[in-house]
């Protein structure tokens, strides 16, 4: 027999069997008569490694698609990365930084060499993370969204949504992020609780003449102003209060002036102010606030931009110009105090919005940008999930969080001002005309044609939000867009699931729905979504339950995870701590777990083995309960998982299979059949044995895809891989002896229970006596027991001998006799122990039989389980209690 080793050693195994797959060309997938099951991976950013949360959206993809794969599917999984404008940008400034090198001092076309240097770096690491942790994709089919098909795919979209009016470009108040120095979308704005001060200013008054005014009711002179952003009031064009406010009626055609620069602003009047705000006059600053912007357009105010582009102050602002804003701030304040200007300051709890990429505080700018009309593309994407054509799950958790979004949408802001990304394909002559084109020569051929002559044309220089690219992954990765109607497209389209986060449930998910519904209009509904399920995993948190960040330094290193642990543990560790939408705790804990299931499956691997040299054939079976009850056991369970899967709660399927492994398998089922020192195995039971543990490597092979490989071929001979081995479907169940084998374990836990409290030890053999109205149910498993309590003898009836032990098991009576002494106080003590738990358990059955709302709206199954739970306790406390009274003569 070889010589496996002491424990399972990943490293020697994982690497010689990734290369085996490839080279088999198992996971390369095209069309063919099969059932296609296409999952497309979520892009991740092109941007640096793995973290935990792909980890554990890339382990239950790849779940899913080996199990798919395993049951007669052609399974597709599309591999690929994300260009992420934004984050790839700032690191590539970072990196030339480093270099000595200035943005500025490049043209776009040598920028854009460095940025695709940093790309081919940092995809490789990832798509190098993603085989390492076994991953079964398609490698042939590797997209990227800067790729020049795919690139091509996002004009031609952009200009046939521009031709259809649902793109337009105009000045708007939009979300800027000052370190990026781009727009963001409504989306990218993560919002904060935080601590801020509000700071109570003295605005002079004064007539159109220039005159001072007082109040007349108080001899009051000026108005106090509430702010957060004291920084800004040199961008003031108005004082607003409300004209119902009877304590600022004096002030119709008065003007206030702006302190520190001395500038004349009326003041204005509007029910928009509250009154019970601050002191009820409000600031009004065009440029840097939404509220205000809108204001402003009402009563046609001036707008001042005090901020320039990178945050720092403006020439508009004209004082403190070119310093950062929050260092502004401070100084602003200080020069205020200093002139009397600072009536007092409080601390203020506010919101602030942060930009998700750069993670600073977001300024509201006032900037021309493009904009996509959202309404009349997600009101079918609604629909499409409203209806059931898409199933979301866990449904129940993120069904409204996509309503509201999708109720509420918003124009989406899709122009960024950075060079990294698809560069927006409009073309302007010197007048400032704009065409709209795939290409620049269909620009200027259009552009001739609009206007009957020929012209320069200068393309825009910002570039196309990376959600506008990705929101066509599953019809692009398949040229569905640059292709229509293609072979590919028209096989694997709509995929099957899509598995992803919810921390993009409105970026990437609605959008993928509307773009699928947008351009495949001809098809049915079900046809023109992009996937029929959604499956939201929860988010990876430390056991501290914080978000996992490289600022906190609690985000592990995925390949030394693997290094460590192997690839099957780290697996089963972020599959067994996270049900499907809930977050998830991620501990060590739990990959030593999996790597302690690892060595549990190699040490069976071994037992089995060496027994393989002792196989009999001459020899019949001792019995078929064990075979019989395991046959019943793994069926029952292979059903049982079959509808966890349907229902996309793996992390269910996995606890399920690992104690059907750990605990029927290896602690029950392999010590029942196990042959005596140096006793031979009947060849039917070493035949079934393998059989069983074939299966029980094929249900876990998703899961754990490296090890039961290799024990798959080290268990025996095998014509094909695991991999792409065909289950088996559930076969019939035998109830009855399923009710035998969990007795029998019954049995034979109390009686080792038993063994250890009266320190008998193992090498004592007993003698039996089984009190039961039912010794039938003994019977197939009388020599089992015998074995595994190491019995001199199993009789039926009472054991009345005063050296008898007496305990209950299930209804019946057990007596067990010793050569030992026996203290009736610690027996009478046990039994009252457990006639006080059966009266408890009891008791809280009878409360729920007793509640009316229950019985009527439980299920008819879930009421007779606890009817039944009530007849088996009044049994069991009733042979308590006689044991009782026994213990008593």
């Amino acid at each position: 027999m070889e010589q496996l080793s002491k424990n399972y050693i990943p490293s020697a195994v994982e690497e010689r069997w990734n290369k085996h797959w490839k080279e088999k060309k198992y996971f390369n997938s095209v069309p063919d008569d099969r059932q296609p099951y296409t999952v497309v991976i979520p892009p991740p950013n092109v941007t640096g490694v793995l973290h935990m949360g792909h980890t554990l959206n890339e382990t239950v993809q790849d779940i899913l698609v080996r199990r798919a794969r395993m049951n007669g599917y052609n399974a597709c999984w599309v591999p690929g990365s994300d260009h992420a404008s934004i984050a790839t940008e700032a690191k590539v400034v970072a990196m030339l930084r480093g270099r000595g090198i200035d943005k500025n001092s490049l043209t776009r076309g040598e920028f854009l060499e460095y940025a695709y240097e940093w790309k081919e770096k940092y995809g490789g690491i990832i798509y190098s993370q993603i085989e390492k942790l076994g991953c079964s994709v398609d490698w042939n089919r590797v997209t990227f969204t800067m790729d020049t098909g795919y690139y091509r795919a996002v004009m031609k979209v952009f200009t046939d949504l521009y031709h259809k009016g649902l793109i337009y470009r105009g000045a708007r108040m939009i979300n800027w992020d000052p370190s990026a120095m781009t727009a963001l979308s409504d989306e990218e704005v993560e919002y904060k609780d935080v601590q801020g001060k509000l700071y109570y200013i003295r605005y002079r008054i004064t007539d159109a003449s220039g005159k001072e005014l007082e109040n007349p009711a108080t001899g009051e002179k000026g108005i106090v102003i509430a702010t957060q952003r004291p920084e800004t009031i040199m961008g003031d064009t108005a004082v607003c209060v409300n004209p119902n406010d009877q304590r600022y009626v004096h002030l119709k055609g008065a003007r206030a002036v702006v302190p520190l620069i001395n500038r004349s602003i009326p003041v204005i009047f509007d029910e928009y102010v509250d009154p019970a705000f601050g002191t009820g006059a409000l600031k009004v600053t065009p440029a840097h606030d939404i509220n205000d912007y809108n204001l402003g357009i009402k009563h046609h105010l001036e707008v001042v931009d005090t901020l320039n582009q990178d945050g720092t102050l403006s020439e508009a602002a004209e004082i403190y110009i070119g310093e950062d804003r929050f260092v502004a701030r401070k100084k602003i304040v200080e020069e205020l105090a200093q002139k009397g200007f600072v009536v007092k300051e409080e601390e203020y709890a506010t919101r602030l919005g942060y930009s998700q990429r750069t993670g600073v505080v977001v300024e509201p700018r006032i900037s021309t940008q493009w904009f996509l009309k959202m309404k009349e593309l997600a009101t079918p994407a609604l629909q499409a999930v409203l209806n059931g054509d898409i199933k979301i799950h866990p449904g129940d958790k993120f069904l409204a969080t996509y309503r509201y979004w999708l109720e509420n949408v918003k124009d989406w802001c899709i122009s960024r001002q950075l060079w990294w990304g698809q560069q927006i394909p409009a073309w302007y002559d010197g007048k400032g005309n704009v065409v709209v084109a795939e290409n620049e020569a269909a620009a200027k051929s259009l552009y001739s044609e609009q206007y009957g002559v020929d012209a320069v044309l200068t393309q825009d220089e910002d570039v196309l939000d990376t959600w506008f690219s990705s929101w066509l992954w599953p019809m692009e990765v398949f040229k569905g867009i640059s292709n229509p109607g293609n072979d590919d497209i028209g096989y694997y389209y709509p995929t099957s699931v899509l598995v992803t986060g919810q921390d993009i449930i409105f970026f990437w998910v609605a959008r993928m729905i509307m773009a699928g519904l947008e351009y495949n209009k001809d098809k049915p509904v079900d046809k023109a979504i992009p996937f029929k399920d959604v499956y939201f995993t929860g988010m990876v948190r430390d056991k501290q339950g914080r978000k996992m960040s490289k600022q906190l330094g609690n985000s592990p290193d995925l390949l030394q995870l693997i290094e460590e642990f192997g690839a099957d543990a780290v697996r089963f560790g972020i599959m067994i701590a996270s049900p499907a939408g809930n977050d998830l705790l991620f501990d060590n804990a739990s990959l030593e777990q999996g790597r302690h299931f690892n060595n549990k499956l190699w040490n069976a691997l071994k037992l089995v083995k060496m027994w393989e040299a002792r196989v009999d054939h001459t020899i019949p079976a001792a019995d078929s309960f064990a075979p019989d009850w395991f046959d019943s056991r793994l069926n029952e369970v292979k059903a049982e998982i079959g509808k966890l899967f349907a229902e996309f709660r793996l992390s269910e399927a996995l606890k399920t299979l690992y104690s059907l492994i750990w605990d029927d398998f290896c602690s029950w089922y392999l010590e029942w059949v196990k042959p005596g020192f140096d006793q031979p195995i009947a060849a039917e039971v070493y035949a079934k044995t393998v059989s069983f543990f074939t299966e029980l490597l094929q249900l876990l092979h998703p899961f754990m895809p490296f090890i039961t490989e290799e024990i798959y071929h080290r268990l025996d001979t095998r014509q094909e891989d695991l991999c792409v081995a065909q289950l088996k479907s559930p076969a019939t169940i035998d109830r009855d002896v399923l009710l035998k084998g969990d007795l029998l374990k019954q049995s034979v836990t109390a009686l080792r229970d038993i063994r250890l409290k009266n320190k008998l030890g193992q090498k004592e053999t007993l003698t039996l006596y089984i009190e039961t109205a039912k010794p039938e149910d003994y019977s197939p498993v009388k020599d089992i027991l015998s074995r595994q309590i190491n019995a001199a003898a199993v009789h039926f009836g009472s054991g009345t001998a005063s050296t008898s032990i007496k305990l209950v098991v299930g209804r019946d009576k057990f007596y067990v006799l010793a050569d030992v002494s026996i203290d009736r106080g610690e027996q009478k003590e046990q039994l009252q122990k457990d006639l006080a738990y059966q009266k408890g358990f009891l008791s809280a059955v009878l409360k729920k039989l007793g509640n009316e709302r229950f019985v009527q709206n439980a299920k008819p199954e879930v009421v007779e389980m606890e009817r039944k739970k009530m007849t088996d306790a009044e049994a069991k406390i009733r042979v308590i209690e006689e044991s009782l009274a026994q213990l008593e003569e």
